[in-house]
């Protein structure tokens, strides 16, 4: 495992490599709002993307680096993760399509930035379409603006709310609320197939 740190327009952020034997693609992964990159569902997503031949980039985002828990504003959460798309596609990735994801606050950077990163595909683990309780703050928006094929995994108990299925967008629920810790098995087995279908396309 390789970690770096990166320089971002915020502070540095920090990288944390996977790789994959056979690295037909790169994704990266970005952590919830109050969470690091050791959270349950990240960790299985990243065991899954190996498996399935992708190499993953875990990105901590710069207010964590620093030690801090509360989250910094979207649009610098969003500059930084750029900047970090930015230096591992040319230092670590030269070449191979990128995927964005993340879980929670990290799943709403991925899809905010996909058509700027020019990310091949998106991958949101426990999407919060709205604050618990209160539906009509809804995010559905950030995920609209998606315009590449798109796995959401949502635990059937989650009280940020659940997505519709839509064009480009796949929806799978498993048992268990925000954390998808529940169903770690399951969500490796979603995510290992989910990404053989969306890469065979780009290998033809």
């Amino acid at each position: 495992m390789t970690s770096r740190l990166v320089d971002t327009p915020h502070g540095p952020a920090r990288a944390e490599l996977h790789c994959s034997a056979e690295g037909r693609a790169a994704l990266l992964l970005g952590h919830g709002a109050g969470g690091g990159i050791g959270a349950p569902d990240l960790v299985a997503a990243t065991r899954a993307a190996v498996e399935a031949g992708v190499h993953v980039a875990l990105v901590e985002q710069p207010y964590r680096v620093a030690g801090r828990r509360a989250p910094a504003p979207a649009r610098q959460l969003d500059a930084a993760w750029l900047a970090v798309v930015e230096d591992l596609g040319v230092r670590w990735f030269d070449g191979m399509p990128l995927l964005f994801g993340g879980r929670s606050s990290g799943a709403r950077v991925a899809c905010r930035t996909s058509v700027e990163g020019l990310a091949v595909a998106v991958l949101c683990l426990a999407f919060p379409v709205h604050p618990p309780g209160k539906p009509e703050k809804s995010r559905v928006g950030e995920l609209a603006g998606v315009e590449v094929p798109t796995l959401i995994v949502q635990g059937e108990a989650d009280p940020f709310g659940r997505p519709e299925r839509a064009h480009h967008r796949e929806v799978v629920v498993l048992k268990g609320d925000h954390s998808l810790k529940a169903d770690a098995e399951g969500l490796h087995r979603v995510v290992v197939e989910w990404l053989g279908r969306v890469l065979r396309p780009l290998e033809v």
